[in-house]
């Protein structure tokens, strides 16, 4: 089965780009979807071929948001982390199915200046909390945005980036935590030496036309489940947001 994620900047704006079409030609199993940026009830059902569609809104208006699309229905569904700090701006879906648990992401950014970096490393703390709860019972699958870059392959620019959100020290080794609490990068796993495999491009001086960008979003999956992966992969020539969505084929 197919796995897809998505950072679609805006889904409404998504919608009115292609993001409908792209999904129910996807012929995947689950999408999931960040930075929905919309309230309760403002969207409905958008997807016919998904009959199990779970949002997490943000408290603050047209701000961050998560979304799961699955064809297949969970056993059950949770929100958000264990923390309630965290909880507050939609940004954690965990789907458990019979064999994996199912979790979307979106990650905070650290921001200019590293504003928010202290939140961030906290986030990131709870949320390898949660993923090690989790893999006590079943292998685990965690996708969506984690706003890092996680080594000098993985964008155009690491030297001018050093330092910067997206690249600093403290979130690429916070990453690396989780990475070595049982998870695989899927890409690397099957690209290890891939270079110009971005996700993310700047709206800015041209940038995807360039390809001057960075691999921030991902699937990961549990050691558990590492040898059912087929494929993973960056859909690049998808338009639509400032990100390209990114999958996983897999056998569950």
């Amino acid at each position: 089965m197919r796995f897809i994620s998505w950072n679609v900047n805006g889904l409404r704006s998504c919608i009115n780009k292609g993001f409908i079409e792209f999904a129910e030609a996807s012929e995947s199993s689950i999408i999931a979807i960040q930075e929905v940026k919309a309230s309760e009830g403002a969207l409905g059902n958008i997807l016919p071929s998904f009959p199990y569609q779970y949002y997490s809104y943000a408290e603050k208006k047209g701000y961050s948001g998560t979304a799961v699309y699955a064809k297949i229905k969970p056993l059950s569904v949770t929100y958000g982390l264990s923390d309630d700090r965290f909880n507050h701006e939609g940004r954690v879906i965990t789907l458990e199915y019979d064999d994996f648990y199912f979790i979307n992401v979106y990650v905070p950014n650290s921001q200019n200046e590293l504003k928010r970096i202290d939140f961030r490393i906290e986030f990131d703390n709870a949320l390898r909390e949660h993923v090690v709860t989790l893999r006590k019972e079943k292998g685990v699958i965690i996708t969506g945005d984690m706003n890092v870059a996680r080594s000098p392959i993985d964008l155009k620019n690491p030297k001018t980036n050093e330092g910067h959100a997206g690249y600093s020290v403290e979130e690429r080794e916070s990453f690396e935590k989780l990475i070595n609490s049982g998870m695989t990068d899927s890409f690397r796993y099957f690209y290890p030496d891939k270079e110009g495999a971005y996700s993310w491009w700047s709206y800015m001086f041209h940038a995807r036309e360039k390809n001057a960008g960075w691999r921030i979003d991902y699937f990961l999956v549990s050691k558990e489940l590492e040898g059912k992966m087929k494929d993973a992969g960056i859909l690049k020539e998808v338009m639509g947001s400032d990100h390209a969505p990114v999958y996983i084929d897999i056998n569950l």
